[in-house]
């Protein structure tokens, strides 16, 4: 088995092969003048088990062309298997069209991947569960609340605590975490006028004299955290904090959550921690490196992944 790492998260990537007890594979991956990506791997990788590690989060398209061009130099190098380790898979929001001539643009991605040459690919909390049908490699979708639910029992406490989801699309993933945590779920009700924006309308639940915890896969401009933060605060809820799997934090984002009424926000590191995420007290990262690096191991030894929640 082999590791190799992109640009994109290189401290992830190397909590990852610390935790599996390997090295990184030596390997050069930069930009030409003109910003064309350039890769060359320094070790024999034929007929080897690799691991190519590499977000596809902010510079999304840099990104995502750096993981390409690996694929394809471990492939023409005769790797044995090429499986694409992306913790943060990008452009998972277009997984639909949304209205007449827009595209599907996950599923131009994972076309990308896989002519590329990627014989499989592990991820994290994708946006839709239905983007693994849009490979046709097995792909592994990890999940986040093996690391979370124990955070919120440590760091919360169950007492008068309810779950709750910032919309009906991720009543699942707040219903799953309420399930473990064994205790409520209330839903907000949002309206989003356009990308970016959104209005909070009502609370759907009972939320007087209870902590809340939001929970969510990706958080990008925290408009809709700190509008629901808002919203559970005037319908009675005592607290307000939010666990949320890939902090995209876009520009603005941190600020806005540092004013905000939540009390704290917890992140993974699917997505590299800028310095205003490392330096505001109202956000935590918790790390995801054991848990993408026992998949990893599971996937070299041909064993099951799933029975890692169950």
């Amino acid at each position: 088995m082999k590791l190799l790492a992109g640009n994109s998260n290189r401290p992830l990537a190397e909590a990852i092969a610390a935790s599996l007890r390997v090295e990184l594979t030596k390997a050069v991956v930069h930009r030409f003048s003109d910003m064309e990506v350039f890769v060359e791997i320094h070790e024999n990788v034929r007929g080897e088990d690799v691991f190519v590690i590499q977000s596809t989060s902010y510079p999304a398209n840099d990104n995502l062309m750096e993981l390409l061009v690996i694929i394809d130099a471990l492939r023409r190098a005769s790797a044995r298997r090429i499986t694409a380790v992306i913790p943060y898979f990008g452009y998972a929001r277009q997984d639909r069209k949304p209205g007449p001539r827009t595209p599907i643009s996950a599923k131009l991605v994972a076309n990308l991947i896989t002519t590329a040459g990627a014989n499989r690919v592990l991820t994290m909390e994708l946006h839709a569960g239905q983007i693994q049908g849009f490979f046709d490699i097995p792909v592994d979708n990890l999940y986040s609340a093996p690391l979370m639910v124990p955070d919120i029992i440590n760091n919360v406490g169950k007492d008068h605590l309810m779950v709750v989801s910032p919309d009906v699309g991720g009543v699942t993933r707040a219903r799953g975490f309420a399930k473990r945590l064994d205790v409520g779920l209330a839903i907000i009700d949002k309206r989003r006028e356009r990308a970016g924006v959104s209005e909070v309308m009502n609370v759907i639940g009972d939320v007087k004299g209870m902590r809340c915890v939001l929970v969510d896969d990706i958080v990008d401009s925290g408009g809709t955290l700190c509008n629901a933060a808002d919203a559970l605060l005037d319908a009675g809820a005592v607290s307000v904090q939010a666990y949320v799997t890939h902090g995209v934090l876009s520009a603005g984002a941190v600020a806005r959550i540092a004013a905000s009424n939540l009390e704290k926000l917890v992140i993974t590191d699917t997505i590299r921690a800028t310095e205003g995420v490392r330096v505001t007290e109202k956000i935590r990262v918790l790390s995801v490196a054991q848990l993408i690096g026992e998949a990893i191991s599971r996937i070299s030894s041909e064993s099951s992944v799933s029975s890692l929640f169950d």
